[in-house]
Formats: C-alpha cells, sequence, structure tokens
C-alpha cells in the first residue's frame, strides 16, 4: 500500500520534537533509525533571557515574533523557576503574535494563548514577507531567536520598518556528544542500510557536512546521499541541500510543510521503489 511503510529503514535526525515525528513513522511500519544531531541547553547564561521576561511584564510588547516552540518553552521553564510564568502569560496574551511555522503555535496553545498570523512560508524570508505587510512603525517587539543562525536579515528588516526590536536567546545546542552517532549514521547510509533519510530543517543537513568533514566521512556520506532517498520537508531544507551540490528526491505535495505531508509523500515514493537497504 502505498499510504504504508512496511519493511522501510527511515533515519531521522533528532533535533526539536523529532519524537512525534518517530512515532508516526513507526505507526506507518517503518523501522525508526534514530540519531542525535545535538543535546538542546538552556542559555549558558540565564540573565540576558531573565532580562527579557521583566521588561516583557513590566512594558508587555506590542507584538511577539516566536521563530520556534522549544524558545517559548524555554522561556516559560525560567519564568516558571522566578515565579513569573502567569504574569509573563498574562503580558503576551496583549501582544500580537505572528509565528514562523506550527510548532510556535503548538506552544503558544500549551500557555492558553492563540497566534494572531503565522507564515505560509515557514522559513526566516517568510517571517520577513509576513511581517512586510504590516505597520510596525513605533512598535515594540519581542523576538525570539534560535542558535547556529545569523538573524540580521529579520532584526535589520524589522527596524528599518520603525520597529524597537527587543530580541532573546533562550537556548543554545551542544554538538560534541553526537559526533560518534552521526558517523555511524553515516557508515549505515553509505552500506545501503537506510531506505530513506528524513530532513526536518537545515540545521540537520549542515551537521551532516560539519561531522563528516570533521571525521574524514565527507566521501561516505555522498556516496551514503546517492544511495538514499532524501526527503526534505520543504524549501528551507531543499534550498541547503543545493547548497551542497545534494538533491531532495521527496518532499511533501502541495507545499504543506508538516510532517504527516512528508510521511505520505515518503510512503509513496519508497512504495515505487523497492527497499534496497541489506540488513
Amino acid at each position: 500500500m502505498a499510504d504504508r511503510l512496511n519493511g522501510t529503514r527511515i533515519l531521522i535526525l533528532e533535533t526539536r520534537e523529532e519524537a512525534q515525528f518517530s512515532r508516526l513513522l513507526a505507526e506507518q511500519g517503518a523501522e525508526v533509525v534514530q540519531c542525535p544531531m545535538f543535546t538542546i541547553q538552556d542559555a549558558p547564561d540565564p540573565a540576558p533571557v531573565d532580562a527579557w521576561i521583566r521588561r516583557a511584564i513590566d512594558k508587555p510588547f506590542d507584538d511577539l515574533v516566536l521563530m520556534t516552540g522549544e524558545g517559548l518553552r524555554r522561556i516559560m521553564k525560567l519564568a516558571r523557576a522566578r515565579g513569573l510564568d502567569q504574569a509573563l502569560v498574562a503580558a503576551l496574551a496583549g501582544s500580537r503574535k505572528f509565528i514562523r511555522g506550527p510548532k510556535p503555535g503548538k506552544a503558544l496553545r500549551e500557555l492558553g494563548l492563540e497566534p494572531q498570523q503565522t507564515t505560509e512560508k515557514p522559513i526566516t524570508e517568510g517571517v520577513i514577507e509576513m511581517l512586510g505587510k504590516v505597520d510596525l512603525r513605533g512598535h515594540r517587539i519581542g523576538l525570539q531567536l534560535y542558535p547556529d543562525k545569523d538573524h540580521s536579515a529579520l532584526t535589520g528588516a524589522l527596524a528599518a520598518q520603525g520597529a524597537d526590536v527587543d530580541a532573546v536567546l533562550p537556548y543554545a545546542y551542544d554538538a560534541s556528544a553526537a559526533d560518534a552517532s552521526i558517523v555511524t549514521a553515516i557508515d549505515e547510509m553509505a552500506a545501503g542500510r537506510i531506505d530513506s533519510i528524513a530532513l526536518t530543517n537545515l540545521g540537520q543537513v549542515r551537521r551532516l557536512i560539519e561531522a563528516a568533514k570533521a571525521h574524514g566521512s565527507e566521501a561516505k556520506l555522498r556516496a551514503g546521499f546517492e544511495r538514499t532517498l532524501i526527503a526534505s520537508v520543504g524549501p528551507a531544507v531543499s534550498g541547503e541541500l543545493a547548497a551542497h551540490g545534494l538533491r531532495a528526491d521527496i518532499s511533501p505535495a502541495d507545499e504543506a510543510y508538516f510532517m504527516r505531508p512528508l510521511i505520505s509523500a515518503m510512503a509513496t515514493a519508497l512504495a515505487e521503489r523497492k527497499p534496497a537497504t541489506t540488513r
């Protein structure tokens, strides 16, 4: 059946909220091979995050821009530790909330809040385009960022619209502990023991390539990609692949850049290709 993944081995690179992705794949009959990319940690210095929380409470933002669900959850974790969580939720309730994709929306709903607008393109450029249609002159904007990304295009665009941007980076990545697992995953792909690799954010592509370079496995990684169907959740991931001379074999239909449509597209593609893995 085209909607089943029985008999396939799917490699997923664990970052944020990948437990749900793994469960959905397993429900479709796939053997899921999980590879941690990095661990997520609280910001090494909580003081700037604490100060941002207090500013948000003392003088609520006109607008709140959330780039990730993880970011909001980390902010709320610190707010709870300071006994400020209820005050922060009350302050954020009055702000217009703009989000990048569905994950920040889920995190907001956990607090009983709703986003006012979600970008149609869950990438930074989509956020810039969405906010470019809104009058932000004189507005105080709370902006939650995420690690390993140059956010100057976004902050510059908001400043150019006359906004006063108050940014916060509430968490960090620690990649060092994951390198051994990444090298093992590369070996599995190169040996033909993986049917498809599912990529859900562009940072995963960068981490694979960085780890391969660090451990002399670049040739193996390229060989593995040649033997493995590459599934990309959306244009940001596909663009990052292309930047490294790689291709996306599978992507969701109808520009539905979410997990379930990606899994459906993977099932269809893999049904047309006899699993090539050697157990």
